[in-house]
């Protein structure tokens, strides 16, 4: 069954606009994220000229294009793999629409081990939370995006043992298509913060090993 937003499902309740109610509420919640990033995002380039030096260069110098940009594939293939578990999801295959999910988990698992690296990296080369406005506004930018996957990894695995359990609460197509909602929005933050603040925020910074 084709899933569309006129599409009928039984026992849903739905808005004039033609969503579903939990449809809805799910894009005004992303709405409010996107304020909510919007303001990190902002926050962080604002102050990460006026950060003190570290090693006598921009803490922009530890950012490792090379290192973010595999992640980076890695989180967008993680949407590639929950397109085709919503689609599985909306013409009943189970089998399919389990295996996709658990693909889009593990890779949304690889993304955050990449970004414990880096920051453990970042530690190690003496820039945490407290060392000056580039840590504390970049450990709070990139902490809450990866709060954010850590929930979004979580929700994929609990549809995904309830499949299991309960086969029966997963029937409606919409619970993984909320789901894959919530994941292609965490996945476009992250381009934009890969844009912003890694690739715009690296250029016109000299560096020692540049």
């Amino acid at each position: 069954m084709a899933m569309t937003p006129h599409t009928v499902i039984p026992d849903e309740h739905y808005t004039s606009t033609g969503l579903s109610h939990r449809k809805l509420l799910m894009w005004i919640f992303l709405g409010s994220e996107c304020l909510f990033f919007g303001s990190l995002i902002a926050t962080h380039m604002v102050n990460r000229g006026k950060a003190a030096l570290l090693h006598g260069e921009s803490p922009a110098c530890l950012l490792d294009i090379p290192i973010t940009s595999t992640s980076t594939f890695v989180l967008l293939m993680s949407s590639v793999m929950m397109v085709l578990a919503v689609s599985s999801a909306e013409r009943g295959k189970l089998g399919s629409m389990r295996f996709w999910l658990f693909m889009t988990a593990l890779l949304g698992s690889g993304f955050l081990l990449f970004q414990v690296y880096e920051f453990n990296l970042f530690v190690d080369e003496g820039l945490t939370i407290g060392t000056n406005l580039f840590g504390s506004t970049f450990f709070t930018l990139t902490g809450f995006h990866g709060t954010h996957v850590t929930i979004g990894v979580i929700w994929l695995l609990s549809i995904l043992a309830i499949s299991f359990i309960r086969p029966d609460m997963v029937k409606n197509p919409l619970n993984v298509d909320i789901a894959g909602l919530y994941w292609h929005f965490v996945d476009i933050v992250w381009i934009v913060i890969f844009t912003v603040v890694y690739l715009v925020g690296r250029l016109g910074v000299e560096c020692a090993g540049a």
